[in-house]
This record gives C-alpha cells, sequence and structure tokens, in this order.
C-alpha cells in the first residue's frame, strides 16, 4: 500500500486525502492540531516549524505533499514555514531508510512578476520582488535541490467551498475598474487537489515529472469580467467607484502542461466554479 504523508493537510490538503483514500492509499495528514482532519486519515501532530521530529512520523513514507498555508503575508513566517519547515521535513525523512519516491511541493504563480497581461508557463521567468514571492522562490529551490525526486505545483487563486471572499466583496459594494486590464488566475479548491492526485498517480506509474507545474483553471479572465457576473449572479451592481478589490499584477497563465498529463479541470472558468458554490 502506498503511503503518503500531506505536511500542512488543511483544506486542498484534505481533498486530497479523501481522493486517494478512495483509491487504496494509505494517507497520513500533518498539522498542529490533526483531531479535526476526516477518521480515516492518520494522524501527525506537529508544528512545521520546528526541527524536533514528531514521535509518530511513520517509518515508511513513498510521498510527500508539502502543502502548509501561512494564512497571512508575512515574511518571517514564510521563512519558518515554507522554507525550514520543509528542510525539517527533507530532514526527518533522511532518518528513514525508505527511499522517498517523489516530493510535491505546492508552491504559488505569486512567484511570477509578469504585469501586463503577458502569458506564463512553467519556463517564463520567476521574478517577482515582493519579500513573500521571494521566499516562496527559494522554498522551491531547497524542493528541487533536495537530492529526492520533487516537483513544484504553482497553484494561482484558490476558490471554493468556505473560500467566498470575492461573492462577499461584490454582495457588500465592490468597484472595479474595466481598464486597464487586470487579468486574474484560479482553481477551484477541488481542481487542485485532482491535479495534485494525478501528479502522484503519475509518478506511481513511473512516469517521469517536470520540475514545475501550473495549477489554474482554463480561462484566466479580466477581474472586472469576473465581478460582473458575479453581480449579475447574486443580483446587484458593481459601484462606479469605492472600495476594490486588493489584487497586485496582471498575467494569464496557461495549463498546458498540466492538461498534458492527463489532468482536465472539473470547473475549467470561474463560470462553473462560482455557480456551484453559488447554487
Amino acid at each position: 500500500m502506498k503511503h503518503v504523508v500531506i505536511a500542512g493537510c488543511g483544506d486542498v490538503g484534505t481533498a486530497l486525502a479523501e481522493r486517494l483514500l478512495q483509491r487504496g492509499w494509505q494517507v497520513s495528514g500533518l498539522r498542529r492540531d490533526p483531531s479535526a482532519l476526516p477518521g480515516d486519515i492518520g494522524r501527525i501532530a506537529a508544528d512545521l516549524t520546528q526541527p524536533q521530529k514528531p514521535a509518530d512520523w511513520p517509518e515508511r513514507v513513498d510521498y510527500v505533499v508539502y502543502c502548509p498555508a501561512a494564512g497571512r503575508r508575512d515574511p518571517d513566517l514564510y521563512q519558518q514555514l515554507y522554507i525550514d519547515g520543509l528542510q525539517h521535513v527533507l530532514g526527518w525523512l533522511k532518518d528513514s531508510r525508505h527511499k522517498l519516491r517523489h516530493l510535491l511541493q505546492v508552491s504559488s504563480t505569486a512567484v511570477y512578476a509578469q504585469s501586463e497581461g503577458e502569458w506564463v508557463t512553467e519556463n517564463s521567468p520567476a521574478l517577482a520582488q515582493s519579500a513573500t514571492a521571494s521566499l516562496l522562490i527559494q522554498a522551491e529551490d531547497v524542493a528541487l535541490r533536495s537530492g529526492v525526486p520533487a516537483s513544484v505545483v504553482r497553484l494561482a487563486g484558490i476558490y471554493g467551498p468556505g473560500r467566498t471572499r470575492l461573492i462577499e466583496q461584490v454582495r457588500s459594494g465592490l468597484h472595479v475598474p474595466e481598464t486597464p486590464v487586470q487579468y486574474t488566475n484560479r482553481i477551484h479548491r477541488d481542481d487542485a487537489a485532482t491535479l495534485l492526485e494525478c501528479l502522484l498517480l503519475a509518478a506511481d506509474q513511473g512516469e517521469l515529472l517536470a520540475p514545475c507545474y501550473l495549477g489554474v483553471d482554463d480561462e484566466p479572465a479580466p477581474l472586472h469580467d469576473v465581478a460582473q457576473w458575479l453581480a449579475e449572479q447574486v443580483g446587484v451592481e458593481l459601484l462606479a467607484e469605492g472600495p476594490t478589490a486588493n489584487r497586485v499584477g496582471s498575467k494569464r497563465c496557461s495549463n498546458a502542461l498540466a492538461r498534458e498529463m492527463g489532468w482536465e479541470p472539473v470547473y475549467p472558468s470561474y463560470r462553473e466554479g462560482y455557480s456551484s458554490m453559488l447554487e
């Protein structure tokens, strides 16, 4: 039985865990308080920012998905969680006699600095200058230089059950300028989980994974179009002026490489994804 440890087993990690359990995999979820995890998921209580190896760290680990969520853009926390935490996990793995088959390190499309609507792929330069983005790039480097087979998965803005911020902003009254066009990229929580599942299954079949994949839906869209569509669905109008959604950058991310692996998003655009939430 394949054993995967999902380090930082939150919303996306739990969705992934439930899919893998249905396939007969053994799944362990690591978080500071794992008591809320569904019963079939093995529980590892640990703080990733601390170097001590958890007492219940398993002897055999075939795959690791490293996907913690900082919750706020704090450079010190990013350093501790994404860089130091990953190094801690890699250290715990080295103590095992069993060789890790693959590491998936979940990152973000925020590592890209493109801001003029350019199309972005895995081969595009990741040169974002913000403190948190720079730390994410360093964390990716830790994964890819770890000495174990590894791939980075850069997810766009995740939305889905419980992630209704834009809907609530539109309902409360939002102003979104139509120009200059500000492209946004997103992925539904369930599609993020199926992408990670797809890559794990490919690795388990002996396929050679690329160093990097972009996790986005099929349709990068102007934020104005998304907000206008949502406003129509909930029966309000966008404001002519007033508070705006706090967004940076403007790029269009391609999921072509992920699709080449056989992955297809259930929610190919914001329309299908948000419709399922509004229902």
